[in-house]
């Protein structure tokens, strides 16, 4: 078996693989290229299993002919001794049969689940590849839909398709052709009918991709919903939102259901009209076999081997009219992954680029960068085909530089662009203008792994994960030990409160957690910034949220947290701006103050001004 992971198959190459264009209007033959890479390492498994279901159809072509090799030799003359040669024959066809069904259905069922294993990881890595406006422009229940219900009707037709189609198209021609040898005429006159079960299904298959496709939107946003509102129940309930909110989800349900049932009535409709097209073709059959027997051509054990062929035969017909519809309807998932797969990072790591041997001092340089954000609303298939349309400036020839041991406080009014330059250090984005170096040495030049590990950003939302306190503190530095980790709790003032909790450092928490308190939460993600321990610290507003006692307890710790490294703190609560080395103030995206604190505010300038307007006269605790 060829497989580049030993647990899915799945290798650098492989994951790596991302369409150049914009999916608009995929078709299938588009959408199964697309995805055939990846069945890379099981395609041997594939051919097993289609010789497996190869050797099942043979086995059921001659279990039926047996059963009209005993009508007429031991059924129609009542010999005994006439059974048992060919009952024998047929209950070792059976087991045969049954044994390579079982083998290949397992194998198809496996094969099938480690593609979708290996398309859910590809899909998964490119998405975290992406820069955070695309997560803005798409609901997250909509892509969480795309990982799961879209993902599997890919599968459906990349890997379940192809051993179907074989298996349909194998039985069709052994069925076909002993119904040939039975009588060659009767065959011709009853498979003449067979193009009807094409056309039929050729006629349904737009709409049934359409219905496809409505529905897979509406799941999505039926997903959405659910989401956002559980996630913000303290608003919907403080606000009275409960009935807005179901409102929200009925619209949005009633959307999908439209669509569900539309696209069920186009398949019960398909159908059924097959089952009305195969009963013509068997009563036309027995009819001419009827007449056959009377004239003396044709035995009653010939007449009921045709007609069960003709049973046989009909099914995998139908099955191949089905799967049309069913690739058409799994194109319509494949279109919403394209259009994930083909949107663009918005950095990515410079070819050939090595870690640089030393240690980092930390200096941070920005020479006359200038940034503009991306279009939050570009037409469809825009960012595909030309990248992301940059349309709404955020810096203007912004330079200074950060050196080991200093604390640099940026602030300045709202959409100043103060939390852009907290996204460029960590490089999320590159800047339009000028550069951001680190060291010497241009970000864009260096490994984004080898960047970020020595970058920490403490971002203004606090990020908790679904698990205990420990693994969220031991996220900043997998493998770290548990002395460690208390450690680096003791340094941010949080051990005291964890250690006093019923389960300790093994409480759990998730996102929206109530069982602590906002600065509780914010001192175990500076915790997590401890135990990181980079040379390079950038704070975006990490006192946001929290009432005047709350940010006074995670003050200490944030001085501990910024001790010796280079600081870059994001913020326009100027509570620790009298300790900062240097205070840029930012206004329309340009650098318009530089100094320290006493300096600006002895200017009388912006700063003096944005320092008047906030209580941060008061002191901060120490």
């Amino acid at each position: 078996m060829e497989t580049g992971d030993d647990s899915t198959g799945i290798s650098p190459e492989t994951s790596a693989e991302t369409p150049a264009e914009a999916p608009r209007g995929t078709t299938a033959r588009h959408a199964f290229r697309a995805f055939w890479p990846l069945t890379r390492g099981d395609r041997r498994w594939l051919v097993f299993i289609c010789l497996c279901v190869v050797a099942a159809a043979l086995a059921e072509t001659g279990s039926v002919l047996l059963f009209g090799e005993l009508t007429d030799n031991a059924l129609r003359d009542g010999s005994v001794s006439a059974f048992w040669g060919p009952a024998g024959q047929w209950l070792a066809m059976a087991v045969f049969g049954a044994v390579v069904g079982y083998v290949g259905n397992s194998a198809a069922v496996w094969v099938a689940e480690r593609f979708v294993l290996r398309l859910r990881a590809r899909v998964f890595a490119h998405v975290q590849t992406l820069p955070p406006h695309f997560f803005q422009r798409h609901r997250q229940g909509d892509l969480v839909t795309r990982l799961t219900g879209d993902v599997e009707a890919i599968e459906q037709m990349v890997v379940s398709g192809v051993v179907q189609t074989v298996s349909a198209l194998f039985s069709t021609v052994f069925f076909f052709g002993a119904a040939l040898v039975l009588r060659w005429d009767l065959a011709l006159a009853t498979f003449v009918l067979a193009p009807l079960f094409w056309l039929t299904a050729r006629q349904f298959a737009d709409r049934v991709r359409t219905a496809a496709r409505q529905e897979r939107v509406a799941d999505g946003a039926i997903t959405s919903v659910v989401e956002e509102s559980l996630g913000n129940v303290v608003l919907t309930q403080a606000y009275n939102r409960r009935h807005a909110e179901e409102r929200r989800l009925r619209t949005e349900a009633r959307a999908w259901m439209r669509a569900s049932v539309r696209g069920n009535r186009l398949s019960e409709l398909y159908e059924q009209l097959v089952r009305v097209m195969e009963t013509v073709c068997v009563l036309t059959v027995i009819g001419l076999g009827a007449w056959e027997i009377s004239e003396g051509r044709m035995t009653l054990g010939q007449l009921l081997s045709f007609a069960a062929f003709l049973g046989y035969l009909f099914p995998p017909v139908r099955q191949l009219g089905q799967l049309g519809l069913t690739v058409t309807a799994a194109t319509a998932g494949a279109e919403r992954l394209l259009e994930i797969l083909a949107a663009r990072p918005a950095v990515t790591d410079p070819p050939g680029a090595a870690r640089p041997a030393g240690e980092v001092r930390g200096v941070v340089e920005f020479e006359r960068v200038g940034f503009r954000h991306p279009d939050p609303n570009p037409a469809p298939g825009a960012e595909a085909e030309t990248g992301p349309a940059p349309v709404r400036p955020a810096l203007h020839d912004v330079s200074f530089t950060a050196r080991p041991g200093e604390l640099v406080l940026i602030t300045g009014p709202s959409g100043a662009g103060k939390s852009t330059v907290a996204k460029l250090l960590p490089r999320f984005y590159d800047p339009g203008a000028g550069s951001v170096r680190l060291d010497g040495t241009a970000l864009d030049a260096l490994p984004l792994e080898y960047l970020r590990e020595r970058v920490t950003l403490l971002p203004q939302e606090t990020l908790v994960l679904h698990g205990t306190l420990r693994e969220n503190i031991a996220c900043g530095r997998p493998g770290a030990t548990g002395d460690e980790i208390v450690r680096a709790a003791r340094a941010a003032a949080a051990h005291d409160f964890i250690d006093a909790l019923p389960d300790g450092y093994d409480t759990h928490v998730a996102p929206g957690t109530t069982r602590l308190s906002g600065g509780q939460l914010q001192r175990v993600a500076i915790a997590r910034a401890l135990l990181r321990d980079a040379p390079v610290l950038v704070l975006d507003e990490p006192t946001a949220g929290l009432d005047a006692f709350a940010a006074r307890q995670v003050v200490a710790p944030l001085r501990r947290l910024m001790s010796g490294r280079t600081t870059l703190l994001v913020t326009h609560d100027l509570r620790l701006a009298p300790d900062a080395d240097r205070v840029l103030v930012l206004d329309h995206g340009r650098l318009v103050e530089s100094g320290r604190h006493e300096e600006l505010l002895a200017r009388g300038g912006t700063y003096a001004r944005l320092y008047g307007e906030g209580d941060a006269r008061r002191p901060a605790a120490r």
